[in-house]
């Protein structure tokens, strides 16, 4: 499966549900959590204050989470 900085978050989620734990734990809460969070990965990690550096981090753990089911 391939994570791109463009996926909306629900995709993520619905794709990927471990991605719930991992968004919280680097600040990102999202819709299970109580703030739902529409758009993109790159533009929920953006509104947290997050770069473009981070953002790629996301999405290469993001992919090693999906990876692994």
């Amino acid at each position: 499966m391939t994570i791109t900085k463009d996926i909306s978050i629900e995709e993520l989620i619905e794709l990927v549900p471990e991605s719930v734990n991992y968004l919280m734990k680097e600040g990102i809460r999202c819709v299970v959590c109580g703030e739902p969070i529409w758009g993109s990965l790159e533009e929920a990690a953006e509104e947290k204050g997050f770069n473009t550096a981070d953002i790629q981090r996301f999405v290469n753990e993001l992919e090693v989470i999906a990876n692994k089911l």
